[in-house]
């Protein structure tokens, strides 16, 4: 939602037409230990596990962080945003969600996306295909999202069935529009020190996120990273870099 939010803005702000030229689960409860010397994060899913290594042999206390209070600070946050959009542009923003088969795992994704839309007053909207849709079908409602002024973010709810190429169906998504932050640019940038990324990969932003919001430092601190996946690991591991954490 949040990257929503940046899409609208970031063609307001430099007078990109709102038009293209063509979860994951959100994590509710975090583990955290005091700032110290070493921070350790698991990433498994939606889920984010963040645990301390001592400098001595005596462990320290965790701390919870209340994912869910937090979920809710934020959507009032950009209810905020979305209203003063209204006021000042006449504009909402929107989301497209496009899910291709019947995963139940997928479609519960799906459905909390919409309610986080309705929450905050974004328009959503959604294009469901069966399992059995041709990969030029996919690519055809991609690419009339990316046409549509209305459609400010597009999200592919992943996985896709084993028959439509996954990263041509990922790479169709205009750029100004990849609020997922798979698209390779983005992924290159936010591999580039000193460059930024127009967007980066929802989960593990929201893992930061929460703990930038809970006065967790990462700053020095020693960060493992469990798992590679371009969705998770991967960002993931940058975005820590990023933060002067050192990551293995």
């Amino acid at each position: 939602i949040c990257q929503v939010m940046s899409a609208l803005c970031f063609g307001l702000q430099n007078r990109i037409p709102l038009r293209s030229p063509t979860e994951r689960r959100s994590p509710r409860t975090v583990v955290a230990h005091p700032p110290q010397r070493r921070v350790s994060l698991t990433l498994r899913g939606s889920v984010v596990s963040a645990k301390r290594a001592v400098a001595t042999a005596s462990a320290m206390p965790a701390a919870l962080i209340d994912g869910k209070k937090i979920a809710e600070t934020i959507r009032g946050e950009l209810k905020v945003e979305v209203d003063e959009l209204r006021a000042q542009y006449n504009t909402v923003p929107g989301l497209a969600v496009v899910l291709v088969g019947e995963r139940k795992d997928s479609q519960t994704y799906v459905r909390s996306k919409k309610k986080a839309c309705d929450e905050v007053g974004i328009n959503s909207f959604g294009a469901d295909l069966p399992e059995t849709a041709t990969e030029e079908e996919v690519l055809a409602v991609v690419a009339k999202f990316n046409d549509d002024p209305n459609v400010h973010g597009i999200l592919v709810q992943l996985p896709l069935p084993e028959h439509i190429n996954e990263k041509r169906v990922l790479d169709a998504i205009s750029l100004e529009k990849d609020v997922d932050g798979f698209h390779p640019n983005n992924i290159g940038e936010l591999a580039m020190r000193g460059r930024s990324p127009t967007y980066v990969s929802c989960t593990p932003k929201g893992c930061l996120e929460l703990l930038k919001r809970a006065g967790v430092t990462l700053a020095g601190k020693r960060a493992a990273v469990v798992g590679r996946s371009n969705i998770v690991g991967l960002p993931a591991a940058l975005l820590l870099q990023q933060e002067d954490a050192t990551v293995t």
